[in-house]
């Protein structure tokens, strides 16, 4: 019988699957500034193997990457404990299910006894010391702020209810140097809007008190897929650390910190009230820069790590990138838990090729009248549950489908946005709110954390044919131009350039009122005809309509939807707006919006030459 492959560090890991022939190893110096990083980008725009960089330049340690570059490898990863990980999911889901098949079971009640954290006197981890000069100083895009750690766990304990069953554990970017960080001494600490970590921080506020902070990089790399499960409040990514890494997460306190002894490095340190610094900017995963913004500092006390350390990091841009395989998992893992979380939710899924929040796609029950025509009634109870759970509040965009009409699987992007596009009624299943809380990462809004979401739902019959081309004659105003069909019933255009003035918004309105004279785009609500009931506008409407993953991403980064929608015979009837003919959407770049991600042109030549024939990356892609 095969023993179990448990990795009890990161290193197992990584000559498990240099055994196995996911891995290879680079033996010439890489340069962590910018080229580690585009290699890492392009081997995994490849789907190549993980990477083992043996010697980084400036640093004494050997740095790891593209761990997660694929479904499959993650999978091969955690081969001898997902399922028993995916049954303790399911059990809970669905209690009743264990006595329909309790055969099937059996060994959950064992596998979350065995994943409880446990305190230990000693462990790999304090074997020795390092400073943060001698880490990795990752720099991953050309206007990033400094070196950054981009797969840190991120240990908190609520000060009121100490303890490691109360904890946090998520992936908050850690800025190493830059800025006006005391070199050596301080690094930033960023994390999002809606984080386990923030009520803590706000606790210790509270009680005018420091929040003592360890960040863990590396380790089992269940560990590193635990810090981004998306938890309840109150339910300790240890728990599920320990549930698919096969072995419970062991840790150890020291001076009043809290160290994972089998991580690879632990960083300990104090944020204290009401002091911070500015950080970034950083390439992020919406393809944008974050921009620079006072966040926490954290006073790093002491660096621990393992005698043989690697250090793991990734690199986040415009999707799909390496944590496109954490979001495919997740929903893999966490889809049973959804319907029991949310009663009347039957599936989620959140966009990856749109950013993740920017676009949520729901499919849920309309049941309110079950005689008569149907329309969304529950659906709009069911949005609201959706926006008030964990990080789904962070959607900006959620698009909603009954269930009873048999919509595609969310998962099919293309398919279900037609679906619901066939079925709306743009008079009557737009709902807006304003002026409200949006991603951090999210700078479409006004203002850091501020923007605005719209809930479009649609239930009962199709009520038009999609338009499958382009109207012969389209009557634009000026500056509009190159219309395109990016799929059937979406029409996208090129706009001129926005300037930021209210003249630039106004032109979009003038857009509605010529395209009021075009049947396909005026009698969206009749459904008389085949029709287009989505009219985007772009700087770019080839780039745009040329693939499913530009149209996601150009529109659903860029537009704060109070603001930028709106549509052919406009109206507002009691507070509701609403409109007769096609939704306009404003994609098009604002002023205010942070820079797109390109890659420094220098790099990529000194890249290429390290990957021409018989240079040390030949062969990688």
């Amino acid at each position: 019988m095969r023993r179990p492959m448990l990795h009890r560090s990161l290193r197992d890991a990584v000559l498990d699957l240099e055994r196995h022939g996911h891995l290879r190893r680079i033996e010439a110096p890489m340069d962590p500034d910018l080229v580690m990083p585009l290699v890492q980008r392009r081997v995994y725009a490849a789907g190549g193997p993980a990477l083992l960089f043996e010697r980084v330049e400036g640093s004494p340690f050997p740095a790891v990457s593209n761990l997660f570059g694929t479904l499959e490898r993650a999978r091969f990863l955690f081969r001898d404990t997902l399922e028993r990980v995916r049954q303790a999911i399911a059990m809970r889901a669905d209690p009743a299910s264990v006595l329909r098949a309790p055969w099937r079971y059996a060994a959950a009640p064992v596998t979350g006894l065995r994943a409880l954290p446990r305190e230990v006197g000693h462990g790999p981890v304090l074997a020795a010391s390092t400073t943060l000069g001698e880490l990795p100083q990752i720099r991953a895009w050309p206007e990033d702020g400094g070196p950054f750690i981009t797969l840190p766990q991120v240990y908190t304990e609520d000060p009121e209810h100490p303890g490691f069953m109360a904890s946090n554990l998520g992936m908050y970017r850690v800025q190493l140097a830059g800025n006006e960080y005391a070199p050596g001494r301080e690094v930033g600490l960023h994390y999002q809007i809606h984080r386990g970590i923030g009520v803590h921080h706000a606790a210790a506020l509270a009680r005018g008190e420091d929040l003592r902070v360890s960040v863990f990089v590396g380790g089992p790399p269940a560990h590193t897929l635990a810090a981004v499960m998306p938890l309840p409040e109150g339910m300790t990514e240890l728990l599920f650390a320990g549930m698919l890494a096969g072995r419970r997460v062991r840790l150890h306190r020291r001076n009043g910190h809290v160290i994972s002894v089998d991580a690879d490095f632990c960083l300990v340190g104090r944020v204290r009230p009401d002091r911070t610094l500015p950080e970034g900017p950083f390439g992020d995963h919406l393809g944008y820069y974050s921009l620079r913004h006072p966040f926490p500092v954290l006073e790093v006390e002491h660096i621990y790590c393992r005698r043989d350390a690697i250090w793991p990091f990734t690199v986040v841009g415009r999707p799909p990138q390496e944590d496109t395989t954490f979001g495919a998992l997740i929903h893999e893992l966490t889809g049973p838990m959804v319907p029991a979380s949310l009663p009347g939710v039957h599936a989620l899924h959140a966009v990856d090729a749109a950013g993740v929040h920017p676009l949520l796609l729901a499919v849920g029950s309309e049941r309110y009248v079950p005689y008569g025509p149907r329309e969304p009634r529950e659906l709009l109870t069911v949005a609201s549950a959706i926006l008030g759970f964990g990080q789904a509040s962070l959607a900006k965009v959620l698009l909603l489908a009954a269930a009873e009409d048999d919509p595609p699987p969310a998962t099919d992007v293309a398919a279900f946005l037609q679906h619901v596009l066939a079925r709306f009624d743009p008079r009557r299943d737009l709902h807006f709110h304003t002026r409200t809380t949006m991603d951090t990462l999210d700078y479409s809004g006004p203002a850091l954390n501020r923007g605005s979401k719209l809930v479009l739902a649609a239930a009962g019959p199709a009520r038009r044919e999609l338009g499958r081309k382009v109207p012969p004659e389209l009557p634009l105003p000026a500056g509009f131009c190159d219309p395109r069909l990016a799929l059937p019933g979406v029409l996208v255009l090129r706009g001129p350039p926005h300037d930021g003035t209210p003249a630039a918004r106004a032109a979009t309105e003038e857009l509605a009122r010529a395209l009021a004279h075009t049947p396909a785009l005026a009698d969206v609500a009749a459904g008389a005809g085949p029709s287009l009931p989505l009219v985007i506008v772009t700087d770019d409407s080839e780039f745009a309509a040329r693939t499913l993953d530009n149209l996601l991403w150009v529109t659903f980064t860029r537009i704060d939807p109070a603001p930028d929608l709106t549509g052919v015979g406009a109206a507002i009837h009691d507070k509701h707006w609403g409109c007769t003919g096609a939704v306009v959407l404003d994609a098009r770049s604002k002023p205010h919006h942070a820079p797109p991600l390109v890659d420094d042109p220098a790099t990529a030549r000194k890249v290429d030459a390290l990957a021409a024939r018989g240079g040390p990356l030949a062969g990688l892609w």
